[in-house]
């Protein structure tokens, strides 16, 4: 008895761990079928995905749901009736009928007093037309007709090939190729072909579509589809990628292994100002790169090759320069100078006023304007990080740095807002008339002024008339005093011809007479940063200062 019930034990068990090896393995490959299929490393994926992006194909952009979501609404003339499709019929005259007929399977519709009539294969700009003929065997005259389709009917079509989801897709006949190609993902920009898309029915080839067409010059084939048809995307052919001064800056497919410039350049399209090709070779062990103008590339025939890289430049020798006149003169506002044209040059040809301040000239460039505001990005950035990695040691610390911060981070954003003025500052020494002026430079004469302007953190910003005797503090008072916010210790005199000085800070370098206030200069009170509420605050202030000098703005931490 216990050998009994020992062997039945024993067969209990073995069962039990065949049912848990069965459910085990379903279980894994239940899993593993969810699971997408892994071939590549993660690192090789991350690669993968941004080849992918950065070569894009010339159509990629094509299928991103904008045929697969979008409802169809009307038919084309050339659809040729099936069988399923739903037909309007409006009569009037001797008769007066409305009725929506079904194409039945022998391909007929049906009207009373009249019977049958074969529709099928009719195109859909023929249906009235074909219908009213019919219509006049029985009724001679006074009986008119207005037929149209409002429906077709149903169909699934194969969509196979490179694309990125083959399968079978469900749609309309009336549904453009378009419509199929996007509801399966689009053709696979890394092995699918935009020139090779064949549509099959019963296994014969019905017509085969070039995409470019569509995409240069907006024609594509209205071709019907029935059920069952077959749609595939072939394997793409010869690919040159393009870039630079072009239209369309992606890899190109061509049907040849090999393609003349003219042609090439003909889809891509270069900008006016493209001038000359770079050619990257990739053929064989050895890269080689090839440089020319255009003009003569085509004039050669020049010939691109499968796998080649193209990139379009502007290479022009620099012939003149334009530059701007603004402010009090009585010349031009435009004035266009050889290429290596100085101040000099060009204060010859202006023509100054009588309120013409000669000696504040200024000279604003765009390339400073730039670096100044790269440089003040990157001091914000940098004040950005710092504020959010902040750690606090108490809740009570972690709620004042959390109002602190929020503070700064206002303070960053509308600080990013400001735009640098790219002002270059000109002495009034022999060799500021040598500098060398730029394409796009802007020169301002000011006009003579016997005001002082106060700005910053005052109570009212304003302008003075200058006095001889007036220090600076005079100024101040003039224009109501300091703002609770003024840092009276850090005081800029802005000098007419754009140059600051710093009361707060004089280093021995500068002369007395720098300082000294005269007409036409501008008085900035500065904002103080509270070292002790705010843990960053020379930072801070630090960016105040430069926001002063490139851009000539006062920007407190908390307005």
């Amino acid at each position: 008895m216990l050998s009994y019930f020992i062997m039945r034990l024993k067969a209990f068990c073995f069962a039990l761990c065949l049912f848990w090896i069965c459910f085990s393995s379903f279980t894994m490959a239940q899993q593993e079928a969810s699971r997408p299929v892994k071939t590549l490393s993660e690192g090789a994926q991350a690669a993968f995905q941004v080849e992918r992006s950065v070569a894009q194909v010339f159509g990629q952009n094509l299928f991103t749901g904008n045929f697969s979501n979008q409802p169809f609404t009307g038919f084309n003339p050339q659809y040729r009736i099936t069988v399923g499709d739903k037909i309007r019929l409006q009569l009037w005259g001797a008769i007066e009928n409305q009725s929506e007929q079904v194409v039945d399977p022998q391909g007929n519709i049906f009207i009373t007093q009249v019977g049958p009539i074969h529709v099928v294969g009719v195109l859909n700009s023929e249906l009235t037309k074909v219908i009213q003929q019919s219509l006049a065997r029985v009724y001679k005259k006074d009986v008119f007709l207005y037929a149209n389709l409002l429906s077709s009917q149903p169909v699934k079509v194969f969509v196979t090939g490179n694309v990125l989801r083959p399968g079978l897709y469900s749609g309309l006949s009336s549904e453009s190729i378009l419509t199929y190609l996007d509801r399966a993902g689009g053709i696979d920009p890394l092995r699918g072909s935009y020139l090779d898309i064949a549509i099959k029915r019963a296994g014969k080839l019905i017509e085969t579509i070039n995409l470019y067409d569509f995409l240069i010059r907006g024609d594509i084939l209205h071709r019907q589809l029935y059920e069952g048809d077959v749609i595939i995307v072939g394997s793409r052919k010869s690919v040159i990628g393009f870039s630079g001064l072009v239209e369309n800056p992606f890899q190109i497919e061509f049907f040849n292994q090999q393609v003349t410039i003219k042609d090439a350049l003909a889809i891509v399209q270069p900008l006016a100002n493209a001038t000359h090709i770079a050619i990257e070779r990739n053929q064989g062990l050895i890269k080689q790169v090839e440089y020319t103008e255009i003009s003569k590339a085509i004039d050669q025939e020049l010939i691109l090759y499968k796998g080649d890289s193209v990139t379009v430049v502007a290479d022009k020798i620099q012939g003149s320069i334009g530059i701007k006149v603004g402010g009090e003169h009585k010349g031009r506002a435009q004035y266009v100078l050889p290429y290596g044209a100085t101040l000099s040059d060009l204060l010859v040809l202006v023509e100054p006023s009588a309120l013409s301040n000669m000696p504040a000239l200024q000279l604003y460039r765009e390339s400073l304007a730039q670096s100044q505001h790269e440089s003040l990005l990157t001091s914000l950035n940098i004040l950005q990080a710092q504020v959010l990695g902040a750690r606090s040691a108490t809740v009570e610390e972690a709620s004042l740095r959390n109002q602190e911060a929020e503070l700064i981070l206002q303070f960053v954003e509308r600080a990013k807002k400001v735009k640098p003025v790219g002002q270059v500052v000109l002495d009034n020494s022999s060799s500021a008339v040598n500098t060398v002026l730029e394409n796009g430079d802007t020169i301002l004469i000011p006009a003579v002024s016997n005001l002082v302007r106060v700005s910053g953190e005052v109570l009212f910003p304003n302008a003075v008339v200058f006095d001889v005797k007036y220090s600076a503090n005079d100024y101040i008072l003039k224009a109501g005093g300091f703002s609770q916010q003024a840092k009276k210790s850090r005081i800029l005199i802005k000098k007419a011809n754009g140059a600051f000085y710093d009361l707060g800070n004089k280093p021995s370098r500068f002369k007395k007479s720098d300082y000294e206030l005269a007409a036409g200069d501008e008085i900035i009170v500065l904002p103080d940063v509270d070292t002790k509420t705010f843990q960053h605050a020379k930072d801070i202030f630090q960016i105040v200062y430069q926001l002063a000098l490139s851009a000539g703005v006062v920007l407190s931490i908390d307005n």
